[in-house]
């Protein structure tokens, strides 16, 4: 268990600076690159960029070990600390200091996030057994909930622009932790089961999207205002897909709901403090003025 605490602790700061390294990377491209695939062809022949998807890269298997000695509701809870990283340190590279209202904010999307996954504790399910029709209606419901986010995010401005597209990015990446789980589903199988499958080509797509979306987000404005939106999505939206296409589930009745929608509350005062932050705000205007 050990083994696991730490595991999953060291996942959350490589995930954070990975995020601070890839945003600042982002950050410094033209507005007009957003949403486009030009963003990704630039990214790649940065060299900060670069060393942000290696530290990713690291996390993920940090993430793994901790997964070989500890189960899923401590590790997921334990990894969203990158949140109490990532903040602090791309402020301080504008050379501001996080006030109240800002660790706040910080805090309680982690501690809320953290207190949902906990409480909820996902378990079960069978990756292997999907019909098409579920998996239809479930796609379906993402693409509308990711073209509505993107939509939110044109009329939109500053923090809140970020926030919207960073909705839509952690819809795709939900989407694509369960993608994935069906991808291995069928790898258990054989490789050529695996290649026959239209999952496995989704998978390719939805991890491409969801790049390009968080690269976006990351692009238009503060960490503070992506990656808090980015760690809360991802997780219910996987947890929402998973149960409907897999039959996974979680924990309900009294107290265990009350404590989840509690975290889910403290979660969007969160995200809410944080967008609405004048030094928020100021993040945002300082990384074009460094531009």
């Amino acid at each position: 268990m050990t083994i696991a605490v730490l595991a999953s602790l060291a996942a959350g700061v490589c995930f954070a600076v990975a995020g601070v390294l890839q945003q600042r990377a982002a950050g410094a491209r033209p507005d007009e690159e957003a949403l486009s695939p030009r963003l990704l062809a630039h990214l790649v022949r940065d060299r900060l960029w670069r060393y942000g998807i290696a530290l990713a890269v690291l996390a993920y298997g940090f993430q793994s070990l901790a997964l070989a000695f500890g189960p899923l509701s401590l590790v997921q809870p334990l990894i969203v600390t990158e949140l109490v990283f990532a903040v602090p340190l791309s402020a301080r590279l504008y050379r501001m200091r996080l006030g109240a209202r800002e660790w706040f904010g910080t805090l309680a999307v982690a501690a809320g996030l953290a207190l949902a996954l906990a409480s909820a504790r996902p378990h079960g399910g069978h990756p292997g057994a999907t019909d098409l029709l579920s998996w239809l209606l479930v796609l379906g419901a993402t693409a509308a909930l990711v073209c509505c986010a993107l939509a939110t995010a044109r009329l939109l401005h500053g923090p809140w622009r970020t926030s919207a597209l960073a909705l839509a990015a952690g819809a795709v990446m939900g989407t694509q932790s369960v993608l994935l789980a069906a991808t291995v589903g069928r790898l258990r199988h054989g490789l050529p089961t695996a290649l026959a499958a239209w999952e496995t080509y989704a998978l390719v797509v939805a991890s491409v999207v969801g790049l390009l979306l968080i690269q976006s987000a990351f692009q238009q404005g503060p960490l503070a205002a992506s990656m808090t939106v980015i760690d809360a999505a991802e997780p219910v939206v996987a947890v929402t897909v998973g149960t409907a296409v897999f039959g996974e589930t979680v924990r309900t009745g009294w107290p265990v709901t009350a404590v989840t929608a509690a975290g889910l509350a403290l979660v969007i005062a969160g995200i809410v403090s944080l967008d609405s932050s004048p030094l928020v705000a100021a993040l945002h205007g300082g990384r074009r003025d460094g531009d």
